[in-house]
């Protein structure tokens, strides 16, 4: 499973023109049952994303596709994590990449 964190780069100011290119794109993710979760950092600084089911090279391309990430809205960082204890309500999630 991976996070995705979109933290806000040097063309912030150009959200409103990306953002529903951006929506599309998570839209296609959640479609694909790559996403399960998407939403803003509390501190207003960006987003942030939970992916499964594909490996680290393929969401790095999912990833640059990204109308925000293509127009330096965001900066992203792709985090891999391999939980060792997790909710039995979080089961869904054991043996994705």
């Amino acid at each position: 499973m991976y996070f995705i964190l979109l933290t806000f780069s040097t063309n912030r100011d150009q959200l409103v023109a990306h953002l529903d290119g951006h929506k599309a794109w998570l839209e296609q993710g959640f479609n694909d049952g790559v996403f399960i979760m998407a939403g803003s950092i509390t501190d207003g600084e960006g987003g942030a994303i939970l992916a499964v089911g594909e490996d680290e090279t393929a969401l790095m391309e999912r990833v640059a596709k990204d109308p925000f990430v293509v127009a330096e809205v965001v900066e992203p960082e792709i985090i891999g994590v391999s939980p060792t204890m997790m909710d039995s309500r979080l089961d869904f999630l054991r043996g994705d990449t």
